[in-house]
């Protein structure tokens, strides 16, 4: 299975952008009671002033046609793939076993949090994705806010001794898709991963090291 994976991950990804962008517009705000209407054609939902109704605060506006504002008291929301950079922390090495961070760093403009465990999928040399049995332990996972430069990190761990008749295959790249989300990050993974392809991993926790 070749790169094909991630075409069929962004292409899913464009649709419910698509179905995202077609939802985004807020309903036009109603006359407000008394109002009376302006001479001429207006736009539909538009009240103009008159001397007994107070004009619209630009920020109550801008919501009204679905933007952000800054300082309007948007609740923070989930942390989506094209918000995250990813990379693989600094690997601690002991009796064949190895222990490294994943770490996501936010690098939008904006607070958002994850939750939860991470989805992943080892590539090889020639591009085509390898048997990855991602197993999840059992820690409670808990919501971690990031700022916008903040990081957090999932700790991986995987087994460099092998078993009976089986080889252990080395990656070079790692397919990675953030809690919840469709898109995923690709970045360079030089492994030697034995146990049939077996990458532990607990949900996201604060900072960046183990």
């Amino acid at each position: 299975m070749r790169h094909s994976i991630g075409a069929g991950l962004l292409a899913a990804t464009s649709a419910l952008a698509m179905l995202a962008a077609a939802t985004a517009c807020a309903p036009p705000a109603s006359r407000p009671r008394g109002a009376a209407p302006a001479a001429g054609s207006a736009p539909a939902g538009f009240s103009p002033a008159s001397p007994d109704s107070a004009p619209a605060r630009p920020a109550v506006a801008a919501q009204a046609a679905g933007l952000r504002v800054a300082g309007s008291g948007t609740a923070a929301g989930r942390c989506r793939t094209e918000a995250l950079a990813a990379r693989v922390g600094r690997v601690d090495a002991g009796a064949g076993q190895r222990y490294a961070p994943l770490v996501f760093t936010n690098t939008s403009a904006r607070t958002c949090w994850v939750y939860g465990f991470v989805g992943l999928i080892m590539i090889d040399g020639s591009g085509d994705a390898m048997r990855t049995r991602t197993r999840r332990e059992s820690v409670q996972p808990r919501r971690i806010t990031l700022r916008p430069g903040a990081s957090a990190h999932a700790r991986l761990h995987w087994s460099q001794v092998p078993g009976g008749s089986r080889s252990c295959p080395a990656s070079a790249r790692l397919m990675i898709i953030p809690p919840d989300e469709v898109a995923h990050l690709e970045i360079p993974f030089k492994a030697t991963v034995c146990d049939d392809g077996r990458l532990d991993v607990t949900p996201m926790a604060a900072g960046t090291r183990l």
